[in-house]
């Protein structure tokens, strides 16, 4: 088996990591392994175990192009404590490092934005509210139109709803 990296050497060094019930292997030579800091725990890149070997090599790429190596201005996180610890130093670093973070985020979520979660119940509380206003206001607007049929239905899909909403 050869290293992944330098394809030449044999491979005498095994990572294994499993993301999301997903096992990735990653075979290195010795040399290679030394250069990532495999065999040092300390200078190990944890991004790179985290988010999959070259990842903070992608950051690096993007903060290149961007004219050289970036440090947030708030906490003065710069790529390299990235690459070394695998986080970030303050909520600005999503956006000082967002052209490398971006790539590794998506695969690893489900979007690139936290849209949070709502508890179930505050979830149906809120939806009922929204449906009772709806329907008064299609009530309102049957009554103007004097379209008194559809009022009536819609008066009692009300009393449907807000029965609903007392149980």
């Amino acid at each position: 088996m050869t290293c992944q990296f330098c394809k030449q050497k044999d491979a005498t060094v095994h990572l294994t990591q499993i993301v999301e019930n997903e096992v990735k292997k990653v075979d290195l030579c010795e040399a290679c392994a030394k250069e990532k800091g495999v065999n040092d725990p300390a200078g190990f890149s944890l991004a790179d175990l985290l988010l999959g070997l070259g990842a903070s090599q992608q950051i690096e790429e993007a903060g290149e192009a961007k004219g050289g190596g970036l440090r947030c201005a708030n906490c003065g996180y710069t790529q390299a404590d990235f690459k070394k610890s695998g986080r970030l130093g303050c909520s600005d670093c999503y956006d000082v490092f967002a052209d490398g973070l971006d790539p590794l985020l998506k695969p690893m979520h489900k979007g690139i934005r936290h849209k949070g979660k709502v508890p179930g119940p505050l979830r149906r509380a809120t939806d009922l509210n929204q449906q009772l206003l709806s329907l008064e206001k299609d009530l309102q607007g049957a009554i103007s139109r004097e379209d008194f049929e559809r009022a009536a239905q819609l008066r009692d899909q009300l009393k449907v709803v807000r029965a609903s909403a007392k149980t």
